[in-house]
């Protein structure tokens, strides 16, 4: 499982049968350590209703086809929690909903 925020789409008007219905979303990873965006930018599958800028966790390989929604479909890549706050080395290092003080 990974970390990522949203950070486009994808819009495929010719696919597979088996993806008609789903969202196609750009992600790119977060490192954990420090929450900035690293890596190369991936295409997943959106089984929650996820948006822009929102940070996701996705996840890849046989471990994305075991949603209700992506079992038997070609997927390699799902979305499956949009992620309210992290806790790290008890500090919040990400909370989406922030507390004014």
């Amino acid at each position: 499982m990974i970390l990522g925020r949203v950070r486009g789409n994808v819009v495929s008007t010719v696919k597979s049968e088996k993806l008609l219905g789903f969202k196609l979303l750009i992600v790119v990873p977060i490192n954990i350590d420090t929450f900035e965006e690293q890596g190369s930018p991936i295409v997943s599958i959106d089984t929650v209703g996820a948006g822009e800028g929102e940070v996701v966790m996705v996840v890849g390989g046989s471990s994305s086809r075991q949603t209700s929604q992506t079992e038997n479909r070609p997927v390699d890549s799902a979305i499956v929690a949009i992620i309210d706050s992290v806790d790290l080395k008890g500090n919040r290092v990400f909370d989406k909903f922030p507390q004014d003080k």
